[in-house]
């Protein structure tokens, strides 16, 4: 069975990014694959500070939630990254898992970790970044070689105070035809 793997990179729990990120998952889940939702707010990841070490030991040397978090990115078959829009980029939380996520991939394991898996961006913002930030999460998932699945236009929503973006009614929509084509992506390059 196909398994999909949600980032929410809020720092807070139960907020727009999360209410987008399950939107996207259940029709996931209603395609038929099993998905799982990760809150990084949760986790303990601090920032890489380049040193090196993953490419002599194969280990990164930072003693937090990191490797966990990378296993669980490596045991799926799709991964969908979600930000809010922090002052035009993504939270301190989503580029500090990216960062580490991408220095190790390719320092420790020669870029073999995600080369072949779906992934996929949702950003949120109230008014600016959605761009900023959706581009943010799309390099790190091409520079990985990942495969993005075409949608019409880009899933992004618009929301200010908790819950309004669940009157965003096309950032709602955009996120379950995310879901529903990160599924279909997913379990054809799973069957090849």
């Amino acid at each position: 069975m196909v398994k999909i793997l949600g980032i929410i990179g809020s720092p807070r729990k139960g907020g727009n990014t999360e209410i987008v990120v399950n939107e996207a998952l259940n029709a996931a889940k209603q395609a038929g694959t099993e998905v799982e939702a990760l809150h990084l707010v949760e986790k303990d990841i601090r920032p890489c500070d380049g040193c090196l070490s993953c490419a002599k030991t194969g280990k990164c040397r930072i003693d937090d939630d990191f490797m966990d978090v990378f296993e669980k990115m490596v045991q799926v078959d799709a991964i969908i990254i979600a930000s809010p829009s922090y002052f035009e980029s993504v939270t301190p939380q989503v580029k500090s898992l990216i960062d580490r996520a991408g220095y190790y991939n390719i320092n420790a394991l020669n870029r073999s970790a995600f080369t072949g898996k779906v992934g996929a961006a949702i950003a949120v913002a109230r008014r600016t970044g959605l761009a900023t930030v959706w581009k943010q999460i799309i390099l790190f998932i091409l520079s990985q070689g990942m495969i993005v699945p075409g949608i019409a236009g880009f899933p992004n929503a618009i929301a200010q105070k908790r819950g309004d973006v669940t009157r965003d009614m096309e950032g709602m929509k955009k996120a379950r035809e995310l879901g529903r084509t990160v599924a279909i992506l997913a379990a054809k390059l799973k069957a090849r």
